[in-house]
């Protein structure tokens, strides 16, 4: 029960400290921190809670990560269902924790930082090139991940190298498609916001869990090469 524990805290932080600070804080008249604020955000939340929480469930923080790494073989396979429960109610409970505080001045919640294409892309991308963008970025993720938690790898670095990759996929996608790779961060706003993000949601569900598994399998071809 700790590491399911520790799976729902981590992603509640990263739901309130990556989309609280783009619904809070991007745009803040004079001062907003813009996309390379919503860009950092989401690593650090990743950074701090792999420094401080990793050591007990690995900070996996994302259904997709949990699945790539057990493609992989780094996961068992009777965790699996138990962490992506935990981690899809930990964001419903960060972006709960998110919306009152959003519409404590008298707003409404809007689009609320949710993943779209089309119309509700930041830069109109169409679903193709949201497919692909989630895809790519999320396997991407993976073999960071994979790679630098490795027993060959250099010790202590995981967690850096992990936030920061995960810092570089927002700049690189936060035109796109709002940047998910993470289908609990996608289901937690989408409910907040219905409608078209409800039914765009399959999108950011099944690409980022695609790429990962790729990723899980790409993976185990390097290890067999040693």
């Amino acid at each position: 029960m700790k590491k399911y524990l520790a799976e729902f805290i981590g992603t509640f932080w990263l739901v309130l400290g990556g989309c609280g600070s783009a619904v809070l804080a991007a745009g803040f008249p004079g001062v907003g921190i813009g996309l390379l604020g919503v860009s950092l955000a989401f690593g650090l939340t990743v950074v701090t809670i792999a420094y401080s929480l990793g050591h007990i469930s690995g900070a996996h923080l994302n259904p997709a990560v949990s699945v790539g790494l057990w493609v992989g073989g780094r996961f068992s396979a009777q965790e699996l269902i138990p962490y992506i429960i935990s981690q899809i109610l930990g964001a419903i409970t960060g972006a709960l924790v998110l919306s009152i505080i959003a519409t404590g001045n008298g707003s409404i919640l809007g689009d609320f930082a949710a993943n779209g294409y089309g119309d509700h892309s930041p830069g109109k991308y169409n679903m193709e090139a949201a497919l692909l963008t989630e895809f790519v970025m999320t396997f991407v993720f993976l073999l960071v991940i994979l790679g630098s938690t490795d027993k060959k790898a250099s010790p202590g670095f995981a967690g850096l190298a992990i936030g920061l990759a995960l810092t570089l996929i927002h700049l690189v996608s936060i035109p796109v498609t709002n940047t998910s790779v993470n289908p609990a961060r996608s289901i937690s706003q989408a409910l907040f916001v219905g409608g078209w993000a409800i039914s765009q949601l399959w999108v950011f569900v099944v690409a980022p869990v695609a790429g990962a598994a790729v990723a899980g399998i790409v993976y185990k071809v390097f290890s067999t090469q040693d």
